[in-house]
C-alpha cells in the first residue's frame, strides 16, 4: 500500500463528503477508492469512517488521524515546493534593506551583479539606519549588523564586524594615544549616534561602558568619520566604515585589545514565508560575496 496516496485519498473522501465524489475527483473507480480506504483502516487497525447507504461520519480515531494526515501532506507539499523553487528561475520584484552606509558599500554592488545575471528580476533597495520590520513593511530580506532579537526571522550568518576606536595620526600626535578606555574621559570624541545613541562607548572588560565628552555628535557615519580624519577627535565606528581610511593611514586604530565582541552580520528573511527562488538566489550570492569580504 502506498501510505501517502492512501492518506491523501482519505482526506479527499472527508473533504468531498463521499467516496463517489472523491473517486471522481481523483480519476479512479469507486471500487478502487473503497479498497484504498478499507486497506488503510485494516493497516491502522481502526475504523476511520462509519458509513451507511445515506451518509458517513468520522470516528474519534478518524478525526485525530485526519488532522495528522493533513499536517503530513502539507509538509510533503512544502518539501516538494522547496525543491521546485531551487530549480525555478528568479523573477519578479525583490525588496532588500540594510543600513545606509553598509548598503551602499556592499549590498548595492551585489544587487547589481544579481540583476545582471537575472534580467527578469526588478529590485527595490531600502537603505536606512533603523530596524525595518520585514513583515509589516513588505520587505523580502535584510542584511543586518548586530545581535538578533526577532525570532520570527530566519537567519543566515555572513560574517562578523569589529567595533573599533580610531583617530587621525595628527590628533594622536597632539593629544596622545589612549592606553585604556578610561583615558577617553580626557579626549575630544566624535560620536556617531547610529552606534552610540548615548554619551558612552562599550568595551571589553575591565570597563564595559565608558562615558565620553562629545565635541561633535552626528547621525551620519560619513560625516563623523570625515571629522575624525580631519583631526577633530577620536571616534567609535564599525570596522567596515573606516577600514579604507585605516588602510591608507588617514586613521589609526587605538584600544584594540579592549574592543567588545564582534557583531554578527546576518542575512534575514521572514520564517513565515516560503523562501522564493528569487530570495534564495540572492541569499546564495550574498553568502558567497560577503563571506569573502574582510570588513576590517
Amino acid at each position: 500500500m502506498d501510505k501517502l496516496r492512501a492518506m491523501a485519498a482519505f482526506v479527499r473522501i472527508v473533504e468531498r463528503g463521499s467516496l463517489t465524489a472523491a473517486a471522481d475527483e481523483q480519476g479512479v473507480s469507486l471500487p478502487s477508492m473503497v479498497r484504498t480506504l478499507a486497506t488503510l483502516e485494516r493497516d491502522l487497525g481502526v475504523t476511520l469512517l462509519n458509513r451507511t447507504t445515506r451518509r458517513m461520519h468520522l470516528t474519534d480515531e478518524g478525526r485525530q488521524y485526519l488532522e495528522q494526515c493533513r499536517a503530513i501532506l502539507a509538509r510533503v507539499q512544502q518539501a516538494d515546493a522547496a525543491l521546485h523553487s531551487r530549480r525555478a528561475a528568479p523573477r519578479g520584484k525583490l525588496t532588500v534593506t540594510a543600513s545606509a552606509l553598509f548598503g551602499r558599500n556592499y549590498i548595492a554592488p551585489v544587487m547589481s551583479e544579481f540583476l545582471r545575471t537575472h534580467p527578469e528580476v526588478i529590485a527595490d533597495l531600502l537603505f536606512v539606519d533603523r530596524v525595518v520590520n520585514l513583515v509589516e513593511e513588505g520587505v523580502d530580506a535584510a542584511v543586518r549588523i548586530g545581535r538578533l532579537a526577532d525570532s520570527s526571522l530566519a537567519a543566515i550568518p555572513l560574517g562578523s564586524m569589529r567595533r573599533v576606536v580610531c583617530a587621525s595620526p595628527a590628533y594622536l600626535r597632539k593629544a596622545g594615544a589612549p592606553r585604556r578606555p578610561d583615558d577617553l574621559r580626557t579626549h575630544r570624541c566624535v560620536r556617531f549616534t547610529g552606534l552610540a545613541p548615548h554619551e558612552e562607548w562599550s568595551f571589553h572588560s575591565p570597563a564595559r561602558k565608558v562615558a565620553i565628552a562629545s565635541v561633535l555628535t552626528c547621525n551620519q557615519a560619513d560625516v563623523a568619520i570625515a571629522a575624525c580624519a580631519d583631526g577633530l577627535g577620536i571616534g567609535s565606528f564599525l570596522s567596515y566604515m573606516v577600514a579604507p581610511l585605516a588602510r591608507t593611514g588617514k586613521l589609526k586604530y587605538v584600544l584594540e585589545e579592549f574592543e567588545p565582541e564582534p557583531l554578527p552580520v546576518t542575512f534575514l528573511y521572514p520564517q513565515s514565508r516560503m523562501l522564493s527562488p528569487t530570495v534564495r538566489a540572492f541569499a546564495d550570492l550574498c553568502v558567497k560575496r560577503l563571506r569573502q569580504t574582510k570588513f576590517d
